[in-house]
């Protein structure tokens, strides 16, 4: 058996195809949210607002989670020719998902408490202050929503294969679309959408007390923004910790697309191994049984047509019939 050096040198760069993107505009967004955090605890404190100083709480949650998003694609980019992360770094971002999920989760019961406590013990509200800062913060919110909205290109324009022998042989093709699904960018932009909603309910919140004096309102929006986040970490938690854990989620078709274009005449998949290495790539180890004596590479060309697969490994067995 003879393996080429280059078989043994070629790069896992797994990263989405917006990494630089995404990277820029997170750091721009943490900047944003951790102004207007420190002006809405203060306000809120000062203005009595419950709904204003968990708003305020929720967008720090939300500043310390795009911070751990950040400091993964940095990570990410700087380690992604590293050959200790044998599948490269594209997984990091799911990590990071996971991490800053948890974080939401905690916070998210704080802030419940904190509003069952406000509830027991109401304090009085100068509203007027406290919708005006409520306001600024909601446009926060959709300014950085709309700078980590998922609208970039996802093309690459490469391929390369590598045959080992005549029995085993990686390929890697990235001559298609590779967007796929960032929960590192998913992460964030759900972070500041479950901020946008939050501070809408800190407004109806305390539009109604001024109009109604109904200051029970402010602790209950209160209550009602921790159920939200805590719903938003829950989804996060699962989406992330799929990916991690190399689950095949229920629908996903790619397993059923290999074997349709693998499966054909006599040939038969007798073991099928598909995970995310990074988003809008896949990897995939097959092994095929087969009557005839064919390389690898017959079947690699089979596979080229699923632009979900950046890295395969695919290992033939001839077995004769009786």
């Amino acid at each position: 058996m003879s393996t080429s050096s280059d078989a043994l040198t070629h790069s896992h760069l797994f990263l989405g195809s917006a990494h630089h993107r995404n990277e820029r505009r997170i750091w721009l967004v943490i900047a944003l949210t951790t102004v207007m955090m420190v002006i809405e605890i203060g306000a809120g404190t000062l203005y009595g607002s419950m709904a204003l100083v968990a708003d305020g709480w929720h967008m720090s949650t939300h500043a310390s989670a795009m911070l751990i998003s950040a400091l993964a694609y940095l990570y990410a980019r700087r380690h992604a020719h590293n050959s200790r992360f044998t599948f490269g770094t594209g997984k990091l971002g799911d990590l990071a998902g996971f991490a800053s999920a948890i974080i939401l989760a905690v916070i998210a019961l704080l802030m419940a408490w904190e509003s069952l406590l406000r509830l027991q013990n109401p304090v009085a509200i100068n509203f007027r202050e406290a919708i005006a800062i409520a306001a600024v913060g909601l446009l926060v919110n959709l300014v950085s929503a709309w700078l980590l909205r998922d609208d970039h290109d996802h093309h690459h324009g490469h391929s390369h294969a590598h045959g080992h022998d005549h029995h085993h042989a990686h390929d890697h093709h990235h001559d298609h679309d590779h967007g796929g699904k960032d929960n590192n960018l998913r992460s964030a932009y759900v972070h500041v959408i479950a901020d946008a909603m939050t501070s809408v309910l800190a407004i109806v919140a305390l539009l109604l007390g001024s109009r109604f004096g109904w200051t029970f309102l402010d602790p209950l929006m209160g209550i009602v923004g921790g159920l939200v986040i805590l719903q938003w970490s829950w989804s996060l938690l699962r989406a992330s910790g799929a990916i991690l854990l190399d689950f095949i989620p229920p629908g996903e078709e790619l397993p059923d697309e290999i074997r349709e274009v693998i499966e054909k005449d006599a040939d038969r998949i007798t073991d099928l191994h598909v995970w995310q290495v990074g988003p809008g790539h896949h990897a995939a180890i097959v092994a095929v049984v087969t009557p005839e004596p064919r390389d690898p590479a017959f079947y690699k060309a089979r596979l080229a047509a699923i632009h979900e697969l950046s890295h395969v490994t695919v290992e033939v067995t001839v077995k004769k019939a009786a």
